[in-house]
């Protein structure tokens, strides 16, 4: 029980640039307070005490003001950011070094009883503020989800979910972070750089636009190259022998 309670506390340490000391987290942090509340009441709940389990439960979203149903299964170190708000269903499972912060719902959308309505996260997910990840699916080992994104499809491994519904963009090297990498930086909010699929896209109109000026530029050059003296003459004069495109300009606009 204390190791797995020194391991709840060093996962905040190592997240958290505000927590200073192992004392302050214990005390102060109320994400550390609703995982050591949720435990009882889980375990209450899985042995046939219904009502204590959901009692335990109520008093730490008083105490705590994060909603998580003692059904709900949590792994280790996992770690409630603020997460004032945050509301975890019934079916829910959340894996081992899964970060969560305030405003998040894991919620489903089902009303049938004994289903799986509520999502399953994998290991070392990030749920950014404000996210909704509503049904029954798996969200993959290393994936990250926008802040206030609405996610109702699953979410492969690795990947990073962004907007309303969420799009989903793929992880670079097809993987989880945690096997790309051997020692993955934390992300505080899920915060990286091109997650926006729409960013992407206006990149790639930017970089195409800007090809296809010097494609022009270089053919009315090569034109004039081979047209005689008096062919040249016939050459417009608002011909765009030269490139105007700012390409550059426009792509630190969309955030390049």
């Amino acid at each position: 029980m204390f190791a797995r309670l020194r391991s709840d506390i060093q996962c905040i340490l190592e997240r958290d640039p505000a927590a200073r000391s192992a004392f302050e987290v214990l005390t102060c942090y109320p994400g550390l307070h609703a995982v050591l509340l949720h435990r009882p009441a889980h375990w209450c709940w899985n042995n046939g005490l219904r009502w204590p389990g959901r009692f335990i439960s109520h008093i730490g979203r008083f105490l705590t003001g994060i909603e998580i149903h003692p059904g709900a299964k949590i792994g280790d170190r996992v770690f409630f950011d603020h997460a004032m708000g945050t509301v975890v269903g019934e079916t829910a499972e959340i894996g081992d070094g899964c970060t969560i912060y305030q405003g998040v719902t894991l919620g489903g959308t089902s009303l049938y009883k004994g289903t799986k309505r509520h999502p399953t996260l994998g290991r070392d997910v990030v749920v950014s503020a404000g996210a909704k990840v509503l049904g029954g699916f798996e969200v993959g080992d290393g994936a990250k989800i926008g802040s206030n994104a609405v996610v109702i499809k699953p979410v492969p491994a690795g990947a990073t979910a962004v907007g309303i519904p969420a799009r989903i963009i793929p992880s670079k090297q097809g993987e989880s972070a945690d096997v790309t990498e051997p020692a993955p930086k934390f992300q505080a909010y899920g915060i990286t750089q091109e997650d926006d699929p729409l960013q992407q896209a206006l990149r790639g109109l930017v970089d195409s636009a800007a090809s296809q000026e010097h494609q022009i530029a270089l053919l009315w050059q090569a034109i004039e190259k081979l047209a005689e003296a008096r062919e040249r003459d016939c050459v417009p004069k608002d011909a765009a022998r030269e490139e105007c495109f700012e390409a550059d300009k426009l792509n630190q606009l969309v955030g390049k």
